[in-house]
């Protein structure tokens, strides 16, 4: 199992990342009440996967296995208490990871 913490901060961003074997554009954009929230492009710049909250202990592509995307994205936080990263501690106190399926 390969386990890739995807460095983040707490700021809007965009940006190209290597996962697995996938080439992928991710876009995170924090929206007041909804939080932050993930959009996931293929490297051409398709949508694969938009408007996806980022919540702790789950997996956030589960229910999407026709994305051919062979692994997990999961948000922990260093907090236990917390469902949700906060506007100041994405990167800092929770952190998104990228588990490969071998």
């Amino acid at each position: 199992m390969n386990v890739q913490e995807i460095p983040l901060t707490a700021n809007n961003q965009f940006f190209n990342i290597s996962l697995g074997e996938r080439a992928l554009n991710l876009r995170l954009v924090y929206r007041d009440t909804a939080g932050w929230i993930m959009d996931v492009r293929d490297s051409g710049g398709a949508d694969l996967l938009c408007g996806v909250p980022l919540v702790v202990g789950v997996d956030l592509i589960e229910q999407y296995p026709d994305l051919g995307i062979s692994g997990v994205f999961a948000v922990l936080s260093d907090d236990s208490r917390e469902e949700y990263p906060t506007k100041a501690n994405l990167g800092i106190g929770s952190h998104l990871y990228f588990v490969q399926n071998t």
